[in-house]
């Protein structure tokens, strides 16, 4: 299995616009190979921003870089940039391969 996350710095204040954007989006997941579910998680607050990742588990790292590369992929992230109020610099992937 193989998990990938995306860590976002949401300007504080702007949360409920952040989760309403994810909460509407049409991520096209079900409908992939490979995969197998997704969370949005909300961590720490600070002066400055709240901490979000996004949590999605796959049957293989192979699964999730051919997602990347589909026509899915495009249409989850079509229009992204516009709600480029909402963060605070750009997304942080991070890529683990299950162990245990």
């Amino acid at each position: 299995m193989f998990i990938a996350m995306n860590r976002f710095k949401i300007v504080k204040g702007k949360e409920a616009d952040f989760e309403k954007v994810w909460r509407n989006r049409d991520t096209q997941l079900s409908s992939v190979s490979g995969f197998k579910e997704f969370h949005l998680v909300k961590g720490e607050t600070t002066d400055a921003y709240t901490l979000y990742a996004s949590h999605s588990t796959w049957n293989s790292e192979e699964d999730f870089i051919d997602w990347t590369k589909s026509e899915a992929f495009r249409l989850a992230h079509k229009g992204a940039g516009k709600h480029s109020d909402l963060y605070m610099g750009h997304p942080i992937f991070e890529g683990f391969e299950v162990v245990l």
